[in-house]
C-alpha cells in the first residue's frame, strides 16, 4: 500500500533530549497553573454544601482521569471559572458513552438514556439529584448564571442532543458513509466543545465554527481507536455452563467494524476477514488510511483558520452548522464580530481548542505503524506521554 503522508506541523527536533522533556513535564502541572488560574469556582448552588461539591467535583475529576486521559491532562488550559463545567461535561460524556458497555440489552440502554435526560433537566433546573456529575453540572450551571447576571447557560438542546446521539448508536450500528461518522462527530465531540465554550462564557460563530472541525476530528480518531476494541469486544465475566464449554453466549456482545460501508466498500474490506485476519485483512489499512486522513483534514483546516484569524483575515468558508437553532441563537444576540474581534474571541477560546493536539498526536503515531489499527503501541495510554509538554508549547505559542 502507498503510504501518504498527512500533512501536520511538528515540534522542532531541538526541543531536548527525553531527559530534558522529562523534566519539563514534571514541571507542567505546576506552570500551567501559574499561567492559567485553576482554583474552583464558589458554590452558586443552594441547598448544597461546599463539602459536597468538592465531593462531586474530586468523582468527576477521577473518572475523567480514569477514562478519558487526554481530557484530564488538558483540563490546567481551561480558564478558572469553566473548568467545573468543563469536568461535568467529560463525565456526562463517559458515563453515557459507557451505557453501551454495561447495559445488558438495549432496553435497559434507552431507561438509562432517559435517566440521564431527566437528570440533565433537573441539574440545568438547579435542582440535581445527589449524583455527583448531576451536581457538578449543576453548580457550574449556577455559577455561569451568576457571573454573567442570568445572560449565558449551559444549553440543553447541545446536551440532549449528546445523550440522544449517544443512543442512536446504543447497538453499535453501522455508518453507512463518512459523512454520517462525520455527523456522529458534530453531535457528540464538537458539541461538548460548543458546551464548552458557552461555559468561558464565550458565544462566538468563529470560536465555533473552530471547534466544529476539530470535534470532528477528535470524533473520528476516537471512533479509529475504538475499532479493536469493536471488533473483539471482551466476553462478559460468567459461571454459564455455556460460556465454560467454549459456547458463545446468547445476547453476549458481537464484533463488528465501525468503519463506514462506502469506504469499506471501496478499500474491498469484509467484516469477516477483519475478524478473522486482524491487521492482514484485505484493504483494511487502506480504508484506516482514507478515515484517518478525513480526520487530518479538519485539523488542518482548522489550523488554517486559526492561523489566517491571528494575521488579521478572514476565513476562506463559511460555518456549515451556523444556521443551528442554538448557533442562530447566540449570533443573533451579538452583533457580527469584525476580524480584530474575532482574534480576540479565538484567544480567549483556545484553551478549548487543545484537543487538537492530542488528536494529531494520535493521528502521527498510527501513521508511523503503517495505519495499522490494531498495533499495540496504538492501544496504550503511554504512547501519550509527550503531550503535557507539547500541549503547554502549543498554547504558550498559539499554534495547534
Amino acid at each position: 500500500m502507498n503510504v501518504v503522508h498527512i500533512g501536520r506541523a511538528r515540534i522542532a527536533s531541538n526541543v531536548g533530549s527525553k531527559s530534558q522533556i522529562a523534566v519539563r513535564c514534571a514541571t507542567f502541572q505546576y506552570t500551567a497553573k501559574r499561567c492559567i488560574s485553576s482554583s474552583p469556582a464558589r458554590n452558586q448552588l443552594a441547598g448544597f454544601t461546599d463539602n459536597e461539591i468538592n465531593g462531586a467535583r474530586n468523582y468527576c475529576l477521577e473518572l475523567v482521569r480514569k477514562y478519558d486521559a487526554a481530557s484530564y491532562t488538558l483540563r490546567p488550559f481551561i480558564p478558572a471559572q469553566a473548568q467545573d463545567a468543563y469536568l461535568a461535561l467529560r463525565a456526562l460524556n463517559i458515563d453515557v458513552a459507557r451505557i453501551a458497555d454495561v447495559a445488558s440489552n438495549p432496553f435497559v440502554g434507552q431507561m438509562r438514556m432517559q435517566f440521564w435526560r431527566d437528570t440533565v433537566a433537573r441539574a440545568l433546573a438547579l435542582t440535581p439529584p445527589k449524583e455527583p456529575v448531576a451536581l457538578l453540572l449543576a453548580s457550574a450551571a449556577a455559577s455561569l448564571s451568576a457571573r454573567t447576571n442570568q445572560r449565558a447557560r449551559l444549553s440543553k438542546p447541545w446536551l440532549n442532543r449528546l445523550i440522544t446521539t449517544r443512543e442512536q448508536y446504543l447497538s453499535n450500528p453501522p455508518y453507512p458513509d463518512l459523512a454520517a461518522l462525520e455527523a456522529y462527530s458534530e453531535n457528540t465531540y464538537s458539541t461538548l466543545m460548543y458546551l464548552t465554550l458557552s461555559a468561558l462564557p464565550l458565544t462566538s460563530i468563529t470560536a465555533d465554527h473552530i471547534a466544529s472541525h476539530i470535534g470532528k476530528a477528535q470524533g473520528i480518531t476516537a471512533v479509529l481507536r475504538g475499532l479493536p476494541l469493536m471488533a473483539f469486544p471482551p466476553q462478559p465475566k460468567t459461571h454459564s455452563p455455556q460460556n465454560a464449554l467454549g459456547g458463545a453466549l446468547a445476547g453476549g456482545p458481537q464484533g463488528s467494524v465501525p468503519l463506514p460501508l462506502d469506504i469499506m466498500v471501496e478499500a474491498g474490506v469484509r467484516e469477516e476477514d477483519v475478524m478473522r485476519k486482524g491487521s492482514e485483512a484485505k484493504g483494511l489499512r487502506d480504508a484506516v488510511f482514507v478515515v484517518a486522513t478525513r480526520a487530518n483534514d479538519h485539523l488542518i483546516t482548522a489550523r488554517q483558520m486559526l492561523s489566517n484569524i491571528q494575521k488579521g483575515q478572514d476565513v476562506d468558508h463559511e460555518f456549515e452548522h451556523k444556521d443551528d437553532e442554538e448557533h442562530a441563537r447566540g449570533r443573533d444576540s451579538m452583533p457580527p464580530s469584525a476580524l480584530s474581534a474575532q482574534a480576540t474571541e479565538v484567544e480567549r477560546a483556545f484553551g478549548v481548542f487543545m484537543p487538537a493536539i492530542s488528536t494529531q498526536m494520535w493521528l502521527d503515531r498510527l501513521q508511523k505503524v503503517d495505519f495499522d489499527i490494531f498495533d499495540r503501541s496504538l492501544m496504550t495510554v503511554g504512547g501519550d506521554w509527550k503531550l503535557p509538554w507539547k500541549a503547554y508549547w502549543s498554547y504558550s505559542r498559539r499554534k495547534l
